[in-house]
């Protein structure tokens, strides 16, 4: 009875909740936003092939077929979406549980400037403001992420975020392919500054506002997973052009992301807005046609990242490599030696 409780909670359960996720509306690999984004990419199938600018006689093909879908890195993808769910029950979540308690929240801040300035009178909730609300929600998070995301190109956190960087064919299941530390780096800055916001807003209006939701959804994840987000991590070339491209993060832009070439790299590291890209010099738009890529982080990773195993550990044995290097006294150099 015991191991088929532990069974339960800590495997079928996270499991289960993590197939029925392909139903709900909150997360982008619901069945209603995965048929959006492919329905875009067959009209952009038909448009191309009408005109002749591509050598793709089906649909399948043009997504990637057989190539890229049962690739052995898109398998590994598919079955790591489901080990995912283990993990953040394993893991995650009880990691994050042990600095919970030392997170500032929303109350927290009202609570504070209510003792500093007073309590303010209720603003009557409209919808207007509840979509402000939302608004400045979705814009701290995408904020905070365009942070983190370039936090996590650099030296000492890069081995983490190389885990996602490792697939060399992109599927919309590689957007799962996260080390369960980025995860929960992601977590506690994303409760600290949405709490934060949260609290000087909801002090500002004398009160907590609610954001305005569509079908039980926050409007914004409506329509940015609605506009072919799960097309980010395909091999579907989908550009919105120079314009919009400085705004809003296509999914072309995020394949230039992950692109191997040395040209592209360090470039835009947005999720959903690329206006941060814009404003810190990361920014590199596209055009419709589409650039030669080749994805992944080069053929010495091709053999280190193919097991379920290795996208947990590895990590862990580079950063130690790295800190062991680090620790060796450097071997002297002699002062007459002239360099060319």
């Amino acid at each position: 009875m015991f191991f088929y409780d532990y069974l339960s909670r800590w495997v079928i359960e996270p499991v289960a909740d993590q197939f029925f996720g392909i139903f709900d509306l909150n997360g982008r690999f619901g069945l209603l936003f995965l048929m959006t984004s492919y329905s875009v990419a067959y009209g952009l199938f038909c448009y191309r092939k009408s005109r002749g600018l591509t050598d793709a006689s089906t649909f399948w093909q043009f997504i990637g077929g057989r190539r890229v879908h049962l690739h052995r890195s898109a398998l590994l993808d598919y079955r790591y979406y489901f080990v995912r769910a283990i993990l953040k029950v394993m893991l995650v979540l009880p990691i994050f549980g042990l600095v919970d308690a030392y997170i500032l929240r929303s109350g927290d801040y009202v609570h504070f400037f209510t003792e500093l300035w007073g309590a303010r009178l209720q603003v009557e909730e409209h919808p207007v403001l509840s979509l402000t609300y939302g608004l400045g929600v979705f814009m701290v998070k995408d904020f905070t992420n365009y942070w983190g995301h370039r936090a996590f190109h650099s030296r000492w956190l890069w081995d983490f975020h190389k885990v996602h960087h490792s697939a060399p064919v992109l599927v919309p299941a590689t957007a799962s392919r996260i080390h369960f530390v980025e995860k929960i780096v992601e977590k506690v800055t994303n409760t600290l500054c949405i709490g934060a916001f949260a609290g000087i807003f909801w002090y500002a209006c004398g009160g907590e506002i609610s954001r305005y939701t569509l079908f039980g959804v926050t409007w914004m994840v409506l329509i940015l997973n609605g506009f072919a987000a799960n097309l980010r991590h395909t091999h579907v070339w989908l550009s919105f052009g120079p314009v919009i491209e400085h705004v809003l993060n296509s999914p072309a832009q995020h394949q230039i992301h992950h692109s191997d070439a040395p040209k592209h790299f360090n470039k835009n590291f947005g999720i959903n807005l690329s206006l941060w890209d814009w404003m810190f010099g990361t920014l590199y738009v596209t055009t419709p046609q589409p650039e030669a890529l080749r994805f992944g982080t080069g053929d010495a990773d091709h053999q280190r990242y193919l097991t379920v195993y290795s996208l947990i550990v590895t990590p862990f044995m580079d950063i130690a490599r790295k800190i062991g290097l680090a620790k060796r006294p450097r071997a002297a150099v002699p002062e007459a030696v002239d360099v060319p």
